[in-house]
């Protein structure tokens, strides 16, 4: 992926987590969503508890993606192609940004050690929106493998019963027609 289209699809996801985080619904939806409590102002909160909460939210976000990742691996299982596809999707985003919070968090360090609070508060925003996204990504996840809607068990069993007045026999094999007896036509003509 080149430097460009890498920005660019971390303007995109950082504008859908923002959108998302300021309206605590997920960006393009009207279901149900997620409640995220609402970011604070990064310039409200002193460089060290930055430090602290971006390294908090890192690993937030690494537990989600285990998390994630066990869940395509029962979407494995199962054999089902929608929920392994929906569970990958979702995967790979939570993936992208964590890698764009790992990054930001090496510039958040290096940012608080420059004294540069500027800096600083672009880089803990960017991890604390990163940390809100892949929450939501999270419990999209959980959607797709179907836990909130309907699940059965492997070891279900059904027993079927037959009312008694039902015609015998299988339909499937329907009975042979009846022999059909030809007789020759008469060898001479009578008049």
């Amino acid at each position: 992926m080149s430097w460009m289209r890498f920005m660019g699809l971390l303007a995109v996801l950082l504008a859908a987590g923002l959108a998302s985080a300021q309206d605590g619904k997920p960006a393009g939806k009207t279901g149900p969503a997620v409640v995220l409590p609402p970011l604070e102002k990064a310039s409200e909160v002193k460089d060290p508890d930055k430090l602290t909460r971006s390294a908090k939210s890192l690993g937030t976000m690494r537990e989600a993606l285990r998390g994630v990742l066990e869940k395509l691996e029962e979407a494995r299982r199962t054999k089902d192609v929608v929920k392994l596809n929906c569970v990958n999707e979702k995967l790979t985003q939570i993936k992208g940004l964590l890698r764009i919070s790992e990054t930001a968090d090496v510039a958040l360090q290096e940012a608080v050690t420059r004294q540069d609070g500027t800096a600083a508060e672009h880089e803990y925003t960017k991890v604390m929106i990163a940390n809100q996204k892949v929450a939501q990504l999270r419990s999209e996840t959980e959607e797709c493998i179907g836990q909130l809607a309907f699940r059965t068990d492997e070891n279900l069993s059904v027993d079927v019963e037959e009312p008694r007045d039902l015609p015998g026999g299988d339909p499937t094999k329907p009975p042979s027609p009846p022999d059909v007896i030809v007789r020759p036509p008469p060898a001479s003509p009578t008049l």
